[in-house]
């Protein structure tokens, strides 16, 4: 792998609290990516908003609306990992889809790659700038146009299951599942628009619990445990 795209749940980040962020979690991440990046690896991040805001918590709120407010989760989400990166002694850049002051810069491939070249880590915020699309799409997305070889997919739960494994017991773990099964059983790796233009443009994922030591590096480094997706 030259090039990743790491996917981080805001949940995760959130660790036992379930909102807003656990230092100790934010810290473990930048420790593992710091690692990585020194091998020569380019590192892409999306992290998703849920820590702060999932989707419509009101029927009073418009889903346009809605949508806005979780894309500026994911803002204030990377602006505070991206602070924990630099205090590791990291250099990060943060891109969006839309204006944020002086918080951010506009995103474009050319510029990612920039950034990528020079040894940053660069943060995709902001989702895709657009409502009714999850981070998932966005994720998949950003790492579609800067050609990542792989997107990590670090989350609460350790791999794909074919059932809930919260609310069945009995629920059994892939090792490995094509993204075309995932699609046509409703296994909810990423969304069904995610899933689809992973499969479309052939961007293979691996999915695993950010809760296990090491597991960023592990993954990188093939000591790998969890599922992969493979297209």
């Amino acid at each position: 792998m030259k090039r990743v795209l790491l996917k981080l749940s805001g949940e995760a980040l959130a660790g036992d609290k379930k909102a807003g962020f656990d230092e100790d979690t934010v810290r473990s991440v930048a420790q593992q990516v710091k690692e990585v990046v020194s091998k020569g690896i380019q590192v892409g991040i999306v992290i998703g908003g849920g820590n702060f805001w999932r989707g419509r918590t009101s029927e009073n709120i418009d889903r346009t609306k809605a949508d806005q407010i979780g894309m500026l989760a994911t803002v204030m989400n990377c602006i505070y990992v991206s602070e924990i990166f630099r205090s590791e002694g990291m250099r990060t850049e943060i891109l969006t889809p839309f204006e944020v002051g002086t918080f951010t810069k506009l995103f474009s491939k050319d510029r990612a790659v920039k950034c990528f070249k020079k040894g940053m880590v660069v943060f995709f915020a902001g989702g895709t700038g657009h409502p009714y699309f999850s981070t998932d799409t966005g994720a998949v997305l950003r790492a579609v146009e800067t050609e990542v070889d792989s997107i990590l997919l670090a989350k609460a739960v350790d791999g794909v299951y074919d059932s809930d494994p919260k609310t069945n017991s009995q629920a059994k773990r892939y090792d490995e599942i094509s993204i075309s099964e995932v699609i046509e059983k409703k296994l909810q790796v990423v969304d069904l628009t995610a899933s689809i233009l992973a499969m479309e443009n052939h961007v293979p994922m691996y999915v695993f619990s950010l809760n296990e030591e090491n597991s960023i590096v592990n993954t990188i480094n093939g000591d790998f445990n969890g599922t992969k997706v493979t297209v």
